[in-house]
């Protein structure tokens, strides 16, 4: 163990999991991912619950044996729940709460339907996360390659007295232990860490793109050469995977001196106040309002019902930035560049 909130490989024991029946609810991106893993592994008593489609035609293909979802948890120990944060409750209600039993575990990939009570499970089972911070692809590639997804960890209810022990487990099983699992305080932290990246960090980021393209285009820079410069040239995905690799600072070398001067210097121009430090009250106020609303449940009230409405709002918006200038100019250039071909 590194730190004792970091987890690797010899922290975790897969006999924790011995005669144990773990189903896997959901073969999606995640689901094909850990179930295929967990096989990889060893860990033999793996089964599938799905609903009759082509992921079901798939997991069989895989050499799982599937079962509808309520059959898979009525024969399970341990329960993978990986379907769509929107259907779980409803789905949790009618198939996987009536078939729990005493000492079961149910094992979470998101926080948000337990943070905000739309699912209560029964006082008498183990409530644990294990959730990985790449999707499914990644998870599956970085495991044949012989390394590991990072993931988090969480413990909700500790009915048995020894549901870390199985968390980890079920981490190595899926392959987080060889890069590191990082146990946090709880599944509210992890739901207000990832709506906040969406909610706070991406609308920031995607606004300053806009005032980008904007004003290069605004100075005569043809929309197809602003677009490239900022990301269909994909130069920015290779910093950013760059800064995953080495960090921030250690990346920089990558770039020009010019870039390298440009990008620290105007880094301590941004919102400056008074003093010779940056002042982020402006960001700071704009997600510390966001995380409020995570909060306080005010985000998932709107989203609840945005849901029984039929998703009006969410067509609206997507109408609203379809049909903008910068993602028109976009999807021309992607054409016209060949772009989309050479992302495949």
């Amino acid at each position: 163990m590194t730190k004792e909130y970091i987890f690797t490989d010899e922290d975790a024991d897969l006999s924790t999991l011995r005669e144990r029946t773990i189903a896997i609810i959901g073969y999606g991106n995640q689901g094909r991912a850990q179930a295929l893993n967990m096989k990889e592994s060893g860990i033999e008593d793996v089964i599938v619950g799905n609903i009759e489609d082509q992921s079901w035609e798939q997991a069989e293909e895989d050499g799982f044996t599937v079962y509808p979802i309520t059959e898979a948890a009525e024969k399970a120990d341990i329960i993978f729940y990986l379907i769509p944060d929107e259907v779980q409750p409803e789905v949790y209600e009618s198939d996987i709460e009536p078939n729990l039993e005493e000492g079961d575990v149910l094992n979470f990939a998101s926080g948000y339907n337990i943070t905000y009570d739309l699912i209560e499970p029964p006082k008498y089972v183990d409530v644990i996360m294990i959730a990985p911070r790449m999707i499914g692809s990644m998870v599956r590639q970085l495991y044949k390659e012989g390394d590991g997804a990072p993931s988090f960890l969480a413990i909700d209810q500790d009915y048995s007295g020894n549901a870390k022990d199985i968390a980890l487990a079920l981490g190595k099983g899926i392959g987080s232990t060889r890069s590191g699992v990082i146990e946090i305080d709880s599944f509210a932290l992890e739901t207000k860490s990832d709506l906040l990246m969406e909610q706070g960090l991406f609308p920031l980021l995607m606004n300053t793109m806009v005032a980008k393209y904007e004003l290069e285009v605004e100075e005569g820079m043809p929309p197809e050469a602003a677009l490239l410069e900022l990301y269909l040239s994909k130069e920015i995905a290779y910093i950013f995977e760059e800064m995953a690799k080495q960090g921030i600072m250690e990346q920089m070398p990558l770039h020009s001196q010019t870039s390298q001067y440009g990008q620290l210097s105007r880094m301590d121009e941004i919102f400056e106040g008074e003093s010779e430090e940056v002042d982020y009250e402006a960001i700071k106020e704009f997600m510390g309002r966001q995380l409020r609303n995570i909060d306080n449940g005010k985000f998932a009230r709107e989203w609840s019902t945005e849901q029984k409405m039929g998703y009006p709002a969410l067509t609206r918006l997507f109408e609203k930035y379809e049909n903008s200038e910068m993602i028109r100019e976009e999807q021309k250039a992607i054409e016209q560049l060949g772009l989309g071909k050479k992302g495949d």
